[in-house]
């Protein structure tokens, strides 16, 4: 977001009057006649304040991309009612806003993120509601024929990283989330490291929401070796946690192996180690590490200067990201959750956009989630202003790989931290379809 962010008041100010804004269904939008088309509800969810991973990104757009289409006289002349739902990072708690999604009469559940996809694609499945452009974290959204993915999911972006490490590092220590989910991680990386030659990485599980990660630091950088290796963390926003306790190890390596003596990184008389200087290089995925966090931590002069990342979509300053930043700003420019750079926030923005084209495509009074369904199966193509490859969901359009059929969009992003910023590192999209499939052993 440019320019100074205004005070938590005012955001909260902001927050409350928008509650009382054309989302409650209340008044006429402009340039639309009372009653002329039923309004559109959908649900957006995220977790919020937890341990782990959270997202408040992704409802925050998703209010303010209703508050700039409502403004402008609605989708096709539908006013736009967006739920919000917290799912608390727990399948109780994602399962919670899918019912409430159903009950409430939503159509679709739009840019959501949630990791329990076994809890809440059931319920959607049995109110027959599409979930259209989820963040990519869970399986169920690549298995289920309700979910319509506008990205290749954490799949695409670890297979991917595979491919831009090969080139670079002769040894790769993956730090990981000890999680169902996370098993999946090290058998992709290692299909796109194998795919250059290379040999597989050092896998090394690790809690999801630890205070500190000082014995995987110590195991990572011992595995990764030298300069010419690299340690690569796909934590969620627990990468920070690591990459912190990583850069406190201590200089000399002693006490690393086990984690003992380096929780403070002065222990034994070690000091702390400057990114670069010995140590190997470190890397990520988009989620992981973005812009935002790569500002906190010092920019240029930062832990992550130098970093490889891999993401799904152009760099955050690409012109094909000016719509959604001019919406940003005039519409959520005191919502300090509203990040144009964050991948949560992409990702809300790419699937309304699907959202919006494909409800004006149905031209209906009245708007159904089998109406949304069909016509996304029928081969409705979505065109997101370069932001993806154009988007189609039909049979023949599914990648099919054994865990993950459903992914249509297999493209990524390699991207470089250079003087505080992520910058493009390859030209355009790099197509990993080949490499997600081989993955999975």
């Amino acid at each position: 977001m440019t320019g100074r962010r205004l005070t938590s008041l005012l955001a909260y100010a902001t927050t409350m009057a928008a509650a009382a804004s054309p989302l409650t269904g209340c008044g006429v939008l402009p340039g639309v006649t009372a009653g002329s088309r039923e309004p559109v509800t959908v649900m957006t969810w995220a977790p919020d304040r937890t341990r782990a991973t959270n997202m408040p990104g992704m409802p925050a757009m998703a209010q303010a991309y209703a508050r700039w289409v409502n403004a402008n006289g609605g989708i096709d002349g539908h006013e736009l009612r967006v739920l919000t739902c917290n799912e608390r990072n727990t399948g109780a708690g994602a399962a919670a806003c899918a019912r409430r999604a159903a009950r409430e009469g939503a159509v679709a559940v739009v840019g959501s993120y949630s990791q329990h996809g076994n809890a809440f694609m059931a319920p959607l499945e049995a109110a027959g509601i599409p979930y259209i452009g989820g963040y990519g974290i869970s399986e169920d959204e690549f298995t289920s024929s309700l979910s319509y993915p506008v990205n290749g999911g954490v799949a695409a972006l670890v297979a991917g990283h595979g491919t831009q490490l090969a080139a670079s590092c002769r040894e790769v220590a993956l730090v990981r989330p000890d999680t169902i989910a996370g098993d999946r991680l090290p058998d992709l990386l290692n299909a796109g490291l194998r795919g250059t030659g290379h040999d597989g990485a050092f896998d090394i599980p690790a809690p999801e929401d630890a205070d500190e990660y000082t014995r995987q630091a110590g195991q990572a950088r011992t595995r990764a070796g030298g300069t010419d290796g690299c340690v690569a963390a796909v934590l969620g926003e627990r990468t920070q946690v690591f990459f912190d306790s990583y850069r406190r190890l201590p200089a000399d390596g002693q006490g690393a192996a086990d984690g003992q003596g380096a929780a403070d990184g002065q222990a034994d008389g070690g000091t702390v180690s400057p990114p670069g200087e010995g140590a190997p290089r470190i890397s990520s995925v988009l989620g992981s590490v973005d812009q935002p966090l790569i500002d906190r931590t010092g920019g240029a002069h930062g832990p992550f200067e130098g970093a490889y990342v891999t993401g799904w979509y152009p760099q955050a300053d690409d012109p094909a990201w000016q719509p959604m930043r001019k919406v940003i700003k005039e519409h959520a420019f005191a919502d300090n959750r509203v990040d144009p750079t964050d991948a949560g926030v992409q990702t809300t923005w790419i699937a309304y956009t699907v959202l919006r084209r494909l409800v004006e495509s149905l031209d209906s009074d009245r708007i159904t989630p089998l109406q949304l369904s069909h016509a996304l199966d029928q081969g409705a193509r979505i065109e997101t202003g370069g932001l993806t490859p154009p988007l189609r969901w039909r049979y023949d359009d599914l990648l099919g790989a054994p865990d993950f059929p459903r992914i249509v969009n297999h493209a990524v992003t390699f991207q470089v931290v250079r003087q505080g910023r992520l910058v493009t590192q390859r030209p355009g999209f790099v197509d990993v379809g080949k490499t997600i499939v081989a993955g999975p052993s």
